[in-house]
């Protein structure tokens, strides 16, 4: 997204991840029925705020979010690139360079 590459499921001190970008050390989470448990939003605060305390920023979302509201969600991950990103993205690679594509030069036998 915008050039920046999100890993999925990412282990970061005891948690992990749903989503992480560690060139913007932007965590995305998807929030399922269970984070509506007093409980669990007691917890994902406490784990917010430690993570926010190593420089992570976390934008959490509903799965009916992500499912129903794609666009939306898309559209306030790139807002936040936008107005947060310190570090240019890398460099795109080259497409079609997989292993099985390159061509190797080879040495002609001395004779």
């Amino acid at each position: 997204m915008r050039g920046y590459q999100f890993r999925k499921e990412r282990p970061i001190l005891n948690y992990i991840a749903d989503f992480m970008c560690l060139r913007l050390k932007l965590l995305i989470e998807v929030d399922g029925i269970t984070h509506l448990n007093e409980e669990r939003q007691r917890k994902d605060k406490i784990r917010d705020q430690t993570l926010k305390d190593l420089g992570y920023t976390t934008l959490r979302f509903t799965s009916g979010e992500v499912l129903y509201e794609t666009d939306k969600v898309r559209k306030q991950i790139e807002a936040w690139i936008d107005q947060n990103a310190k570090v240019p993205p890398p460099k795109a690679r080259p497409k079609n360079r997989s292993r099985a594509n390159r061509t190797r030069k080879t040495t002609k036998p001395k004779k």
